[in-house]
């Protein structure tokens, strides 16, 4: 009957159980990592992307807006899924708001990328 004992105490944890600093220090890392990620990665993106839907939202006639694809043209109708832009003097062509990746200010220049001598 006592060896009986002795083996069941022998299975058991240690006094402090599966709290013991080792599991807590082998657990410690991953979650940090998962923490670090989440902080420098994912909710800085979510931020942008809701900026991004908040700024698409409020697009009006006449703002200057930047496609996906580089151009660069002034809104002369806002619909609900679409807007048309005008990319150049009577060219109009229907953009999905989706594909605007910036939106200017009414007549805000864009940066000139040459030297002023």
């Amino acid at each position: 009957m006592l060896s009986h004992i002795a083996v069941i105490l022998a299975v058991l944890p240690a006094p402090g159980g599966f709290l013991d600093s080792d599991l807590l220090k082998s657990l410690g890392l991953p979650v940090m990592l998962v923490v670090a990620f989440y902080l420098m990665l994912f909710r800085p993106q979510q931020r942008r992307a809701k900026e991004h839907a908040t700024r698409i939202g409020a697009i009006k006639r006449g703002d200057t807006v930047v496609m996906s694809n580089g151009m660069i043209g002034k809104v002369v109708r806002v619909e609900d899924a679409e807007v048309g832009v005008e990319i150049a003097q009577n060219v109009t062509v229907k953009v999905v708001k989706s594909m605007i990746a910036e939106v200017r200010a009414r007549g805000e220049p864009a940066a000139a990328n040459d030297a002023k001598a």
